[in-house]
């Protein structure tokens, strides 16, 4: 029996009703993705080949799973040598280096809780971090500004933490693998119930969001989060057995944990990771063709850059399933892909708390621009925000989850780590509350409309931004655009449109204010007509306002927020 099947027995399915009915994940009580994943492949399979990776400066490896294992049991007997024990917190900070997978798969073994982090972390995020959690060790790649906002950190915070480089000898930094290396690779699992074994229900993974909307929340999952990526991995990326499947990601971010190590390990799949120092399209292209990567995942703009690269000069043949997520799909982009490769692109909607929701399966046929339909993981429903009743067909909704608080399914997260008020806000009656809205039209698709707090409420209106920010973005002239609402005395709200302008529309060099003002009132008329032209009229954006750049978190998210709080303090002096 494959490994696949031990945890979903039935795994191959041709429609979403017989996915529905059929499809089930066994989960024992004791599971732990380390030992019943790394190792059983290296004890049935040990040349089947785990990960394959690259950098920007021609270094190259390929890890089996027998070599996977005695690089993470290695690992292991390190963290214990450093007092790293069941239940502390390791901050990994690794961006794409491959010793990401090994700390990960011991970390797994101890029953320590990784905490991945990016390499963009300024020093103030990194003392939010240290404040919030004992760290017992931090890893780091060798970044000296990442390095030194660490340090400072530590300083400022007074913790006695262990820091340890995985690129060589650095300064005040312990060597990671020279001293990895010195440790015995064998490691044996914990008999079952005693102090040192893992349990399902135990935290493994704490994600800090990106912090849209305020501080960044610490999001905490156990050890069935990796068996619930299956639905991931299998029914939404379509990874093959023996295939090689590659998620444009940094290890930093959730994103990494959908779709570089769980489910495609338990699916059968490679996990490949490019380890770029600047993103570059062109060079992407190049690894994906040379690689054979056979199943690729990445954000609209990912796809967007390679489509303006010249696709054509590529051998792309490898590829034969291709998904999109981490913004919604513009229809532009899917429509040029197809056009260009032949391939499909299968949106998909999830949390940071959870796994894929909401899904274009493979065996479906995708809607540009719709998430998909909700996969039978959860128990998924559109409620009205303003009656709490269950929503209608056509009805705008908040998606949300029956849960319950205490024993949620497998895959959604366990909770606010530290923050009782901020998880007890987003259950009630049985439901968990992701905040985003949607609606679902007469065939099941679903569509998404917007964060419940980007809603904006315009003459009796309700209009979510991500519509209108499509209908903007399809004007040449926008390389960037971000819809939030302006309070109005007589509307209520008025749409706003916050503008960053391609090169190629942006007011040439040295022209005089006058004429740059009438250009920009030029633009606008432009853009609000077009607007008009691809969606209901009222949708328009009534204020349009040109800036160099959109106010942005570290993980590259639009902060509408921090938009709607600057207008909102000109309309209070304004009134004032």
């Amino acid at each position: 029996m494959s490994l696949l099947k031990q945890y979903c027995p039935e795994s191959e399915f041709v429609s979403t009703e017989e996915f529905y009915r059929n499809f089930r994940l066994n989960v024992p009580d004791d599971f732990n993705f380390s030992f019943d994943v790394v190792d059983w492949y290296a004890d049935h399979e040990p040349e089947r080949i785990a990960l394959v990776w690259c950098d920007d400066s021609g270094h190259e490896l390929t890890l089996n799973f027998q070599e996977l294992r005695q690089r993470a049991n290695r690992t292991a007997n390190f963290f214990r040598t450093h007092r790293v024990g069941k239940g502390d917190f390791v901050m990994l900070c690794l961006k794409g280096r491959w010793q990401f997978w090994t700390c990960v798969v011991a970390l797994h073994k101890i029953g320590a809780i990784g905490v991945p982090a990016t390499h963009m972390l300024q020093t103030k995020n990194i003392v939010y971090r240290l404040e919030n959690l004992g760290f017992r060790m931090i890893l780091a790649a060798h970044e000296s500004t990442l390095m030194g906002n660490i340090k400072q950190a530590i300083a400022e915070t007074g913790q006695d933490i262990v820091t340890c480089s995985v690129d060589g000898a650095v300064e005040g930094w312990e060597d990671f693998n020279t001293l990895v290396d010195q440790e015995s690779e064998v490691f044996t699992r914990p008999a079952k119930g005693s102090p040192a074994a893992t349990r399902l229900r135990e935290v493994i993974l704490l994600y800090f969001t990106s912090g849209t909307t305020g501080y960044p929340k610490m999001i905490q999952f156990d050890h069935a989060y990796p068996l619930a990526h299956i639905t991931t991995a299998k029914f939404w990326q379509g990874v093959e057995e023996g295939g090689l499947h590659y998620t444009v990601a940094d290890t930093g971010w959730a994103k990494c944990a959908w779709g570089k190590i769980y489910g495609q390990w338990i699916c059968g799949s490679a996990v490949f990771a490019y380890d770029y120092d600047v993103f570059d399209a062109t060079r992407m292209m190049e690894r994906i063709a040379k690689y054979r990567v056979t199943t690729f995942c990445a954000p609209p703009t990912i796809y967007r850059m390679m489509i303006k690269a010249e696709i054509s000069g590529h051998d792309l043949s490898s590829l034969r399933h291709c998904c999109v997520a981490g913004e919604p799909l513009n229809p532009e982009v899917y429509n040029r892909w197809r056009e260009k490769t032949g391939h499909r692109l299968f949106e998909a909607y999830g949390q940071t708390e959870s796994v894929v929701s909401v899904a274009n399966t493979p065996w479906m046929e995708p809607k540009p621009g719709s998430m998909g339909k909700p996969m039978p993981i959860y128990d998924l429903a559109l409620m009205s925000v303003s009656d709490s009743n269950l929503c209608e067909r056509g009805e705008t909704g908040e998606i949300v989850i029956r849960a319950e608080r205490e024993n949620p399914p497998i895959g959604l997260f366990r909770g606010y780590r530290a923050d009782e008020d901020l998880t007890s806000s987003v259950w009630s009656n049985g439901w968990y509350h992701t905040g985003d809205l949607a609606w679902q039209d007469e065939e099941g698709y679903l569509w998404f409309v917007g964060r419940a707090d980007d809603l904006i409420k315009t003459s009796g209106y309700r209009v979510g931004p991500f519509e209108v920010e499509s209908a903007v973005m399809q004007h040449a002239g926008v390389l960037e655009c971000a819809i939030t609402g302006v309070p109005d005395p007589i509307r209520g709200q008025v749409i706003k449109a916050t503008i960053v302008l391609a090169k190629s529309h942006q007011p040439a060099a040295g022209m005089p204010p006058a004429e740059i003002a009438k250009y920009y009132q030029t633009l606008t008329k432009e853009i609000q007509d077009h607007v008009k032209k691809v969606t209901e009229p009222f949708k328009y954006p009534r204020l349009v306002e040109f800036v160099p750049a959109l106010p942005k978190t570290i993980s590259g998210k639009i902060r509408r927020v921090e938009i709607r709080q600057v207008d909102g303090l000109k309309a209070t002096r304004e009134a004032e």
